[in-house]
C-alpha cells in the first residue's frame, strides 16, 4: 500500500544522514551527535533530533500513516497513570485514584505493512545501533510481540493520551502528523525512580499544582524523539481542530524475546495472540513499581 516504496529506499534517502550520520558512528559528527543525545537524556530524560526524515519524504510519510490510522483499535476507557484497575484499593489521597479518559488509539504492528517507511526504519540495523548508542546500551532487540514493537499512535480531535508512565524504560517515536492545535507532548523528567514512586509529586501534577515539574516539547513531523518514559510522567494534551495527531512509536528491548502482558495488550489493541498467552507465565519484572 505504500506510495513511498520504502523497501527500495536506502537509509541515506530516508534519513538526513548528512546531519545524522547513522552509518558513521566513529566520525567526528557521529560522536558529537551521540554525545549530545546522551547529555540530553541524562539531564532531561529526552532528546529530539529535528528534521530527521528527509524533507522530500515528509508528506509521503504523513499520507502513509494517515492511511493506516483507520486500522487503529478505538476504545475510550477510564484509566489512571499506573495503568492498573481504577477500582484498585488505594489510600484516599493516592494519585492512582485520579482517573482519566484515554482516547488515543493504536495501530498494531501486524496491521502496518512491512514495506512502509516506518517499518523500514524500525528494522534498519544502523538505526538500531544508533539508538542503542544514544541510550548507552550494548544492543537493542525488536520486540517479539506480534502486536507491539512498532505501532502508530492516533489521537483524534477531542481526545487525548492522558498522563501515564511507560512500561519500558525507553521509547523512540516520530511525529508523522501534527494536530491543528493542542496535542502537545508534556513530560516530567525523573519524577520517580525504581526505588521511589514520589507519589506527592505525581499527585501535584495530576491536580494542576506541579507546573514546576512539567516540560512542554515542541515537535514537528519528521522529528525523532528519544525518551525515558519509565520514570517520567507524560501525556499528549487534548487535540483540537479538524486534524488528528499521528506518531510512530518504535519500541525495542535490551533483551530478546520480549512480549507484552495479556492485560496490557488487550487494553491497547482489544485482542491478544497465542504468543501473549504462552508468555504470560514467563513474565519477569525489572523493578517493584506499582505498574
Amino acid at each position: 500500500m505504500s506510495t513511498l516504496h520504502a523497501t527500495t529506499l536506502t537509509l541515506d534517502q530516508v534519513v538526513d544522514t548528512a546531519r545524522y550520520p547513522l552509518s558513521e558512528p566513529e566520525s567526528d559528527e557521529g560522536r558529537a551527535l551521540v554525545s549530545r543525545a546522551r547529555r540530553d537524556l541524562e539531564t532531561l530524560g529526552c532528546t529530539v533530533l529535528p528534521d530527521f526524515i528527509h524533507p522530500a519524504l515528509r508528506e509521503g510519510l504523513r499520507e502513509e500513516c494517515s492511511a493506516l490510522a483507520p486500522r487503529a483499535h478505538f476504545d475510550v476507557e477510564t484509566v489512571n497513570v499506573y495503568n492498573i484497575a481504577v477500582d484498585t484499593d488505594l489510600p484516599a489521597d493516592h494519585p492512582g485514584r485520579t482517573a482519566f479518559e484515554r482516547g488515543n488509539a493504536f495501530v498494531a504492528r501486524d496491521r502496518i505493512p512491512a514495506d512502509s517507511l516506518i517499518s523500514r526504519l524500525y528494522s534498519d540495523r544502523a538505526f538500531q545501533r544508533f539508538i542503542a548508542r544514544c541510550f548507552r546500551l550494548p544492543q537493542l532487540h525488536e520486540l517479539a510481540d506480534p502486536l507491539s514493537g512498532l505501532v502508530l499512535n492516533v489521537v483524534e480531535p477531542g481526545k487525548e493520551h492522558p498522563w501515564h508512565f511507560d512500561t519500558n524504560e525507553f521509547t523512540v517515536s516520530m511525529l508523522t502528523q501534527d494536530a491543528q492545535s493542542g496535542g502537545v507532548f508534556e513530560y516530567c523528567p525523573n519524577i520517580r525512580s525504581a526505588q521511589d514512586e514520589r507519589f506527592d509529586d505525581v499527585r501535584d501534577v495530576l491536580h494542576g499544582r506541579g507546573e514546576r515539574l512539567v516540560h512542554r516539547l515542541p515537535l514537528r513531523p519528521g522529528d525523532l524523539q528519544l525518551f525515558k518514559g519509565r520514570y517520567a510522567l507524560h501525556r499528549v494534551s487534548p487535540v483540537h481542530g479538524e486534524v488528528a495527531r499521528h506518531s510512530a512509536i518504535f519500541a525495542y528491548s535490551e533483551r530478546p524475546g520480549v512480549i507484552g502482558s495479556v492485560a496490557r495488550t488487550r487494553q491497547l489493541f482489544g485482542r491478544v495472540c497465542p504468543e501473549h498467552l504462552a508468555a504470560e507465565d514467563r513474565a519477569v519484572r525489572s523493578d517493584r513499581l506499582l505498574d
